[in-house]
C-alpha cells in the first residue's frame, strides 16, 4: 500500500511538473508573439512617420484624405477577423492575420511621431513596459481569482469609450486628462486579469489541438492592453512637438 501511495504521489508530481513546464512554454510563446507584434508596429509607425515628414503629399494622403479613415479603422477589422473567425482559420493564416494587424496598427499610430517628441515616446514606452510587466507577472503568479475585478474593469472600459466619444465633440482638456488617468488604471488592471485568463485557457485546453492559435489570441489580448496603456500614458506624460 505504501509503495502504491509513493508511486501515485510521484506520478502526480511528474504530471504537475509537466503542466507547469507546458504553461511556461505557452506563456513564453504568447509573450514572443506579442513582443514581435509590438516591434512590427513600432517599425511601421516610425518609417511611415518619416515618410510623412519628408513628403507633404504623403502627409496629406495619410492624414488628410479618405485613406486616413481606412487606416484608422482597419485594425478593428483584423481584430474582428481573429476574434470571430479564429476557429475557422488555419494556424498559419491566423499568424498572417496577426502580423497584418500589427502592421496596420503601425500605420494607424504613425501620427504620434508627428505629435510627440521622440524622447518622450521612448520614455513613455519604457514606463509602459515596466507597468505592464509588473501587472502581467502579478496576474501570472497570484492565487486570487480576478474574475470579479475583470467584470468591473470591463464595465469601466465601456464607460471610458463612451466618454471618449463624447469628448470628440466637447474637446474638453479636463475630460481628456480624466479619461487618460482612468484609462491607465483600467488597462493596468486588465493586464493582470487577461494574463490570468490566458493561464486558465491553457489549463482548459491541455492536450487539445489549437494551442498555437490560443497563443495568438492571448498575444492579441495582451498587445491591446499594452498599446492602450501606452497611449493613455503618452497623453498624460508625452511632450508635444
Amino acid at each position: 500500500m505504501a509503495q502504491y501511495d509513493r508511486q501515485t504521489l510521484t506520478g502526480r508530481a511528474a504530471t504537475a511538473a509537466a503542466i507547469d513546464e507546458g504553461l511556461r512554454s505557452h506563456m513564453l510563446r504568447v509573450y514572443n508573439y506579442m513582443g514581435i507584434g509590438l516591434a512590427v508596429t513600432g517599425l511601421v509607425a516610425y518609417f511611415t512617420a518619416q515618410w510623412a515628414v519628408s513628403s507633404v503629399e504623403a502627409q496629406q494622403l495619410l492624414y488628410g484624405s479618405p485613406l486616413s479613415w481606412v487606416i484608422m479603422l482597419s485594425p478593428l477589422a483584423f481584430v474582428l477577423v481573429l476574434s470571430f473567425g479564429i476557429n475557422k482559420l488555419s494556424f498559419s493564416t491566423a499568424q498572417l492575420v496577426f502580423w497584418g494587424f500589427a502592421a496596420v496598427m503601425g500605420l494607424s499610430l504613425s501620427s504620434i511621431f508627428l505629435v510627440y517628441t521622440g524622447a518622450s515616446i521612448a520614455k513613455v514606452f519604457f514606463i509602459t513596459a515596466a507597468m505592464f510587466g509588473s501587472m502581467s507577472l502579478y496576474g501570472y503568479t497570484t492565487r486570487r481569482d480576478l474574475t470579479g475585478m475583470g467584470s468591473f474593469l470591463f464595465m469601466g472600459l465601456i464607460g471610458l469609450i463612451i466618454a471618449m466619444v463624447v469628448n470628440m465633440f466637447l474637446q474638453s482638456t479636463a475630460l481628456e486628462f480624466a479619461i487618460s488617468a482612468i484609462g491607465v488604471l483600467i488597462f493596468v488592471g486588465l493586464t493582470a486579469y487577461d494574463t490570468q485568463k490566458i493561464k486558465e485557457a491553457y489549463a482548459e485546453n491541455i492536450g487539445h489541438e489549437g494551442l498555437g492559435k490560443l497563443a495568438i489570441m492571448g498575444a492579441l489580448t495582451l498587445y491591446l492592453d499594452f498599446i492602450n496603456l501606452f497611449l493613455m500614458l503618452l497623453r498624460l506624460f508625452g511632450n508635444r512637438e
